[in-house]
């Protein structure tokens, strides 16, 4: 049992390398096609694609009523991103330009809406009320974002023609969603059974084991986008998954029926969260460039919030 379980583990990896492959190189032919900010067009559509993992786990904890799940899953995925997976795609990648991407405002209000549901789960809870804001915030975001790139302006109607679209790679796009959705269910699945054998509580699953198992498209996207030099793409979809984040925590909320009420404490969570976005935003301001020695950093904070976490 335990070695047919070890095979689907390592094959789903293996899976969820291609799905995204797929994704990557299909999206990457639309937007050139069509004129897009590569960044724009990943932050509005792959920062959704690559979330079905936390969109399928969520779904079952709002099923099963254990709430902590997708809410550690979404904060801990956060964590991730913009403490592992950025880093790893900065050190890996030689660094990553942030130049002409995101203007400031623009990036203060992702980072506002990235942050939201850290805040309001400092009181261990989430209302009806809230879950509305989170939902409303992300779509004026994507407002923003649209404005400021122009994603569907009269310039780019060809965005909503059908024709415009090669059905080969809307094809490859579908597939690769399919593959990514049941090989993260299957990875989810299986790390649920091997923390269970070593004993681990369902809080720091979620927040940790959970949320790396989820955030694996971000992860093979960065590896992908290192070896094809379309970083841009990359980070587009990993702001975007950050705020689609702040998207899914509403909507679980919403389909809740009720107030979200967890036991654990989000304090420490929010901290770090809040100091890998000040950094970004920093990096930003600064030289609009993560290096690096930036990403080693960052990787750094990171085991020090596995440290304090664990330790508790």
């Amino acid at each position: 049992m335990f070695f047919a379980n070890l095979f689907f583990y390592i094959l789903a990896f293996i899976f969820i390398w291609f799905g995204s492959g797929l994704i990557v190189s299909s999206a990457s032919k639309f937007s050139r096609k069509l004129k897009l900010s590569p960044f724009a067009f990943s932050f509005v559509f792959l920062g959704i694609l690559t979330s079905t993992p936390e969109l399928s786990v969520g779904l079952q904890a709002v099923a099963s009523h254990k709430s902590e799940i997708f809410v550690g899953n979404l904060l801990g995925g956060i964590v991730v991103l913009f403490l592992v997976i950025i880093p790893l795609l900065a050190f890996f990648g030689k660094g990553i330009s942030l130049k002409h991407e995101m203007g400031n405002k623009t990036l203060m209000a992702t980072f506002g809406v990235i942050l939201a549901p850290s805040l309001f789960i400092l009181d261990k809870k989430i209302t009806i009320f809230e879950g509305v804001i989170l939902v409303i915030a992300y779509v004026v975001l994507l407002f923003l974002i649209e404005r400021k790139n122009g994603i569907f302006d009269k310039g780019n109607e060809q965005l909503l023609n059908i024709k415009a679209y090669s059905y080969k790679d809307i094809l490859k796009i579908l597939l690769g969603i399919g593959i990514v959705f049941v090989s993260s269910s299957i990875i989810v699945d299986k790390t649920i059974y091997f923390a269970g054998i070593l004993n681990i509580s369902a809080f720091y699953i979620g927040l940790f084991v959970i949320a790396l198992g989820t955030d694996l498209p971000e992860l093979t996207l960065a590896i992908r986008s290192v070896i094809s030099g379309k970083k841009e793409i990359a980070m587009g979809d990993y702001i975007g998954a950050g705020a689609a984040s702040t998207f899914l925590f509403g909507i679980f909320t919403l389909l809740g029926g009720g107030e979200v009420i967890t036991a654990s404490n989000f304090f420490i969570t929010l901290i770090f969260i809040a100091t890998a976005l000040g950094l970004f935003y920093f990096f930003f301001l600064t030289k609009q460039f993560i290096s690096r020695g930036n990403g080693i950093m960052l990787l750094g904070i990171y085991i020090l919030f596995l440290v304090i976490e664990l330790s508790r």
